[in-house]
C-alpha cells in the first residue's frame, strides 16, 4: 500500500491496512533535538522534510497558513498582547489574513497534485482555531477577559479568521483536496478545558459547524490539535463536526485506548509518552504495549505525544523508530490477538 492508501484506510474508512500502520511524525522535532542529534552524526541543515527522508519516516506534507502575517507586530512580552482594543484591531489588521501565507503553498501542491496516483503522499493543511487566534492578539490574559469585556470584538475577530480558513481551503483545494484539516487551538491544560462549555458554545462553536462543514464537504477529515488533558473536550468537539483530536498527551493523563473505546466513530493521533524515549528499549516497548490496543482499532495513527523533546539521544530515535515499524506492522499482521 502507498502512505496516501494508509491514510485513507484509518481516517476514511477506519479500517487497519493490509500490511502497516503508518510510520510518521505527525508534531515535528524541537529545534534544540535536532541541534542534539546534528552533533550525534545527523547531518546538518537537513530541514523537517529531509529528516523524515533521513530517517525512513513515511513521507507526507503539512501546509501551515498562518492568520499572522510576516509584518505582524511580536509582543512586547511572551504570550502578551499585541492589541487592547477594537481600534488596535483595525490597526493590526493590515498585517493580518494575508493572501501570501496562503499562496507559499499552491507550488508544493502542485507538485503533489502532478505525481502518479501510487506515489502522493498525505497531505494535511493546518489552520488557526478560533480559540486559539485571538489569544494570538490578546494574549492569554486578556484573551479570558475578552470574553466577558468586548465579545462583539472576539466575534469580529473568528469572522474574519472564518472566511481566511474558508478561502486556504478553496485554494489549496483547487489543487488537491488534503487529507486534513487541522484546527491549532490549545484550548485545554492538564487539568481540562481552559473555558467553560458556555462560552465554547458561544464563541467558539458557530464558526467550527461553518468551517467544518465547509472542508468535510471537501472530502477532508477535521482533527483539532490541543494540548493537555482533553477528553472533557470530546462531546464538545463531536457535537460541532470534529472527527479526530491529537496530540494525546500521556504527562497529562490522556489515555488513547479510553477515548477510542469511549467514541468508537472517533478518530485519533499522537498518544506515544515522550517521556519513555530517553529511558531506553525496555521503556519504550512497554509504551507500546500500553497503546497496542488502540493501535489495533483501526482508528488510530501512532505519534509521539507532542515534540520529541532535547533529552532524546539520536540512538534512542533510533530505537523508538524500530520499535514503532514493528508494532506498526504487528497491528496489521492477520488474526493478531490484543
Amino acid at each position: 500500500m502507498t502512505n496516501k492508501e494508509r491514510w485513507e484506510s484509518i481516517l476514511k474508512n477506519k479500517t487497519i491496512p493490509d500490511d502497516r500502520l503508518p510510520v510518521m511524525e505527525w508534531s515535528v522535532w524541537w529545534t534544540e533535538t535536532v541541534k542534539r542529534w546534528e552533533s550525534e552524526g545527523m547531518p546538518k541543515n537537513l530541514g523537517n522534510q529531509n529528516i523524515h527522508k533521513y530517517f525512513g519516516l513515511d513521507e507526507h506534507c503539512q501546509f501551515m497558513v498562518s492568520a499572522l502575517g510576516a509584518s505582524c507586530p511580536h509582543p512586547a512580552s511572551h504570550f502578551g498582547p499585541r492589541i487592547n482594543s477594537k481600534k488596535d484591531y483595525g490597526e493590526i489588521k493590515k498585517h493580518l489574513f494575508k493572501p501570501e501565507n496562503i499562496g507559499q503553498f499552491i507550488g508544493t501542491a502542485k507538485k503533489i497534485a502532478s505525481r502518479k496516483s501510487g506515489e502522493k503522499c498525505p497531505v494535511s493543511l493546518l489552520v488557526h482555531g478560533f480559540f486559539w487566534f485571538p489569544r494570538e492578539l490578546f494574549g492569554v490574559e486578556n484573551h479570558f477577559y475578552a470574553f466577558y469585556d468586548c465579545p462583539g470584538l472576539m466575534h469580529m475577530m473568528n469572522e474574519d479568521l472564518l472566511e481566511y480558513n474558508k478561502n486556504a481551503i478553496d485554494e489549496i483545494c483547487d489543487v488537491l483536496i488534503p487529507d486534513i484539516l487541522c484546527l491549532y487551538e490549545d484550548m485545554s491544560y492538564n487539568h481540562g478545558a481552559m473555558l467553560s462549555k458556555k462560552m465554547f458554545d458561544e464563541f467558539v462553536a458557530p464558526y467550527y459547524r461553518k468551517l467544518i462543514a465547509y472542508a468535510r464537504k471537501k472530502g477532508m477529515v477535521v482533527f483539532v490539535d490541543t494540548d493537555g488533558n482533553l477528553e472533557s473536550l470530546i462531546p464538545w468537539y463531536i457535537e460541532n463536526g470534529v472527527q479526530g483530536v491529537t496530540p494525546l498527551e500521556r504527562q497529562a493523563g490522556v489515555d488513547v485506548e479510553r477515548i477510542l473505546c469511549k467514541y468508537p466513530d472517533f478518530l485519533a493521533m499522537g498518544g506515544f509518552d515522550k517521556m519513555a524515549m530517553p529511558k531506553g528499549e525496555t521503556a519504550m516497548r512497554s509504551e507500546f504495549e500500553r497503546i497496542f490496543p488502540a493501535m489495533k482499532t483501526g482508528r488510530y495513527i501512532v505519534s509521539v505525544d507532542h515534540q520529541t523533546p532535547p533529552g532524546v539521544s539520536i540512538e534512542n530515535y533510533k530505537i523508538y523508530l524500530r520499535l514503532l515499524r514493528e508494532y506498526c506492522a504487528k497491528a496489521a499482521a492477520k488474526n493478531q490477538k490484543i
